[in-house]
């Protein structure tokens, strides 16, 4: 009886957690995401196997006869109608099981294994990098517009979405580490060795990815604080009150303004992709990047759909994650949105 009743508050939290409307919003958003990664791994599959080329060939060389490819096919199982392939790697993906390569014939999730930790830096980098910049300048920016940091925030947001990130990235790459040598070129040191000199791998590709993203964080998150500043209502009462100008931007301007700011940030996941497939190459780094580009040369369908998986998958906890912070920004939602 007593065991009982000491397992009472611990059910009674448990039943309030589940049936609270973010939880239910929470699952209504996963439930949502199962046929989305459906969809994405079978568009994956059949771009993949529309590509020009063969597989086989393209693992065995020009040089390769029709009877050696042929082989090889058989031996992947590549001559197997295209329902059959798909049907057993996605039967494996239920089991944990991403596949093999079929370049190196190593396990895909052991590949990720490796290759996922320097990615997943560089994007935390990046992210970290272009959100607190542009927070701040967007600030400065917004606190007197049309002033001069509102000016210099619009110069440098036009070179931020004026120029290429692989152009960027081999300005950097003259500038800070050919003429300046205050970043390494190319190469990668991982933290465990030396988190300095992993900091400073990962400098200038993050800078290069985080650039235009801090470009357009910057103009987004300016635009609105201006319009809250100048047109809502509780902006002007506490200025009546006599809240300090500082207080009334950062305290209650900022917070209303970054909704469209997380919006963007999670819809940008998925675009990231190809940045690091482009950058990652440039500065040698041994990320899902490069192993992207050459899969997809190698028609390495099982490399090709992990790495969509995983990036899939970040990009719906993004976006759920989204949500989450919405509700914690304004309590409201959580209710409008669990009554619709």
């Amino acid at each position: 009886m007593a065991v009982a009743e000491e397992l009472r508050p611990g059910a009674a939290l448990t039943r309030r957690v589940v049936s609270s409307p973010g939880a239910r919003l929470a699952g209504r958003r996963l439930l949502a995401a199962i046929p989305v990664l459906w969809g994405v791994t079978f568009l994956t599959f059949v771009v993949m196997n529309q590509l020009p080329g063969d597989a086989a060939q393209e693992l065995l060389g020009a040089n390769a006869t029709p009877a050696e490819v042929h082989q090889l096919e058989v031996q992947l199982h590549l001559n197997e109608p295209f329902w059959v392939r798909y049907g057993t790697w996605f039967g494996g993906l239920f089991h944990g099981d991403l596949g093999t390569s079929l370049a190196s014939g190593q396990n895909v999730t052991a590949i990720l294994g490796q290759r996922l930790p320097v990615t997943a830096e560089l994007l935390i980098y990046a992210f970290a990098a272009s959100i607190v910049f542009a927070v701040g300048l967007a600030v400065l920016a917004a606190r007197k517009p049309n002033g001069l940091a509102d000016r210099f925030s619009m110069v440098v947001s036009m070179i931020g979405l004026s120029v290429a990130p692989y152009v960027l990235a081999l300005v950097l790459v003259y500038v800070f580490a050919v003429r300046l040598h205050w970043f390494p070129a190319i190469g990668y040191t991982s933290l465990t060795q030396d988190p300095a000199a992993n900091l400073r791998s990962l400098t200038l590709p993050a800078a290069a990815i985080a650039f235009p993203l801090f470009a357009v964080y910057t103009r987004l998150l300016r635009a609105d604080i201006v319009e809250q500043m100048q047109r809502e209502d509780y902006i002007v009462t506490a200025r009546a009150k006599g809240v300090p100008p500082w207080r009334v931007l950062v305290r209650h301007a900022l917070p209303n303004s970054l909704f469209g700011l997380i919006t963007l940030v999670a819809l940008n996941l998925g675009a990231l992709v190809g940045a690091v497939a482009i950058i990652e190459p440039i500065f040698s780094l041994p990320g899902v990047g490069s192993i992207l580009i050459s899969s997809i040369n190698n028609h390495d369908v099982p490399v090709v759909e992990g790495i969509v998986v995983v990036f899939a998958v970040v990009v719906v906890l993004a976006n759920l994650l989204a949500d989450v912070l919405y509700a914690t920004l304004d309590p409201r939602i959580r209710y409008e949105r669990s009554a619709s």
